[in-house]
């Protein structure tokens, strides 16, 4: 080969490196903090999780290496100053959302986006991070055509198993940011004969352990951590303003 054409190659290759660094979507917003845990997927549902870990940075190098419980993973973490960390590509699997469904989602990791938010699981969550989740998720929904009513906690597809994002996340305030389901506050009760599981069920919640799905339902819409296996008349109010919500859109 002439000294040309020895010459060209690396000029060649830089188009290629672009290329491929086009690939992949390493959003503006966070700071790229890449772990090595995830596979190829294609996302249609949002699932959050708190980390019950002691620091962000503590999470972030669980997050990234091989911890004692197994590799684990999520595609962004929310610090509770507001720092947005993204680990795995949007278009990766991250391993954060282990067994469970949601609705017709058996493998939630391969359809998932993971976002991990700074909290023990015990404190308020900060005004600081919630905004900057609230900015994230807007900015998920328009990208990636994510329906904004997918957007669940960790124990809404795994009852039982899993109890984040708890009783003291501010659903209601995604809500009213236009992400998630949240009941109108003047809904009328349910009428008789009105199956209530059938409408968790058709939600997206899993009824393997029923007891289980009502405790994390009532987590997230009622804010108690009231255990049974009943539905009372506030539960029945509830699902029936969501069923109708999931069956009639912006009725």
């Amino acid at each position: 080969m002439s000294q040309a054409g020895s010459r060209a190659r690396p000029l060649l290759a830089v188009p290629l490196v672009l290329l491929l660094a086009a690939c992949a979507h390493h959003n503006p917003l966070a700071t790229w903090a890449p772990s090595p845990n995830f596979d190829a997927r294609g996302p249609a549902l949002v699932v959050l999780h708190y980390t019950a870990g002691r620091s962000a940075q503590e999470s972030l190098r669980t997050l990234q290496t091989a911890n004692s419980g197994g590799r684990v993973s999520a595609h962004y973490l929310v610090a509770r100053d507001g720092t947005l960390y993204q680990l795995v590509d949007e278009h990766k699997r991250a391993w954060h959302a282990g067994p469970g469904r949601w609705g017709t989602i058996t493998d939630v990791n391969a359809a998932s986006i993971g976002i991990e938010i700074d909290n023990d699981g015990r404190s308020p969550y900060s005004e600081a991070q919630i905004a900057r989740l609230i900015v994230l998720l807007e900015d998920l929904v328009q990208r990636l055509g994510i329906p904004r009513w997918q957007v669940i906690g960790h124990e809404d597809m795994a009852p039982g198993r899993k109890i984040d994002p708890g009783p003291l996340f501010p659903w209601k305030r995604l809500h009213d940011a236009g992400f998630g389901l949240w009941p109108a506050p003047a809904a009328a009760p349910a009428p008789p004969g009105f199956d209530g599981w059938l409408a968790m069920a058709a939600i997206g919640y899993p009824l393997d352990d029923r007891a289980a799905a009502l405790r994390s339902f009532r987590h997230r819409f009622r804010g108690i951590d009231v255990q049974g296996a009943e539905l009372d008349a506030e539960d029945l109010r509830i699902l029936h303003d969501l069923a109708r919500q999931r069956l009639h859109p912006g009725g």
